[in-house]
């Protein structure tokens, strides 16, 4: 065979590798592609999404530590019940639940106990609320290359097979099923190489985030006891 023939008959751009490609490596492909297209969905949406929250918890705090509201009054600002932000929703739950105690559970301690607890199963289901696409991410991380590896291994054995069926070594024999098996890893790194960084990224910002829940539940515990400390010194 000619080499101008060999050339004329392959088509090595990535549409021509993906239809030269077996249905098995071709199932494979389209898997690992579309695992790469939710990465960067992922990584946009979340991204957008802890921005938004760290924003409008700026917001929040600055009313907050501002003094022009008591604690009562400073409920009107917020609504978690309708879609508000995780920081108000704690607020909300710990104020409800230290109006709801007696002026003795405020002063032995009970009070506060109760107030922590809630807010802290309120924190809880807020970070596992905003922890939703995170595994997905690390499973594409950690299994887009083995699922890449078995397209390769898949397109090789294809070669080999070719090898062994026409009794031919030619390059027009054995290029096909190489380059779609090396294509099919280039697609599995394509996609586990943003998940990894999307997710040890987005990861840091949930735990800053929620680190930033724990200081603010810590101070707001605080003035609590602080006001109940300072009604019985008056008393």
């Amino acid at each position: 065979m000619e080499p101008t023939n060999i050339s004329a008959s392959l088509d090595m751009t990535f549409w021509g590798l993906f239809l030269q490609a077996g249905f098995f490596v071709k199932i494979i492909m389209l898997g690992l592609f579309s695992a790469s297209v939710m990465v960067w969905a992922v990584w946009f949406a979340k991204g957008r999404q802890f921005k938004e929250l760290h924003r409008r918890a700026d917001d929040f705090e600055d009313i907050f530590w501002s003094g022009s509201h008591t604690l009562e009054s400073f409920t009107k600002h917020v609504n978690p019940r309708q879609g508000d932000h995780p920081m108000a929703s704690i607020y909300v739950v710990g104020l409800e639940e230290w109006n709801a105690a007696t002026e003795e559970e405020k002063k032995d301690g009970t009070a506060l106990q109760r107030a922590r607890r809630m807010m802290d199963a309120t924190s809880r289901r807020e970070i596992e609320s905003l922890e939703a696409w995170l595994p997905a991410l690390a499973t594409t991380g950690s299994v887009g290359p083995f699922v890449g590896l078995l397209g390769t291994v898949w397109g090789i054995m294809t070669s080999f097979q070719s090898i062994g069926a026409s009794k031919n070594t030619s390059l027009a024999v054995v290029a096909p099923g190489i380059a779609e098996a090396l294509f099919a890893t280039a697609i599995g790194l394509f996609a586990a190489i943003p998940a990894v960084i999307a997710y040890n990224k987005l990861s840091g910002s949930l735990g800053r985030y929620a680190a930033r829940l724990e200081t603010f539940m810590d101070e707001f515990l605080t003035v609590l006891e602080r006001q109940t400390t300072r009604k019985a010194s008056r008393r």
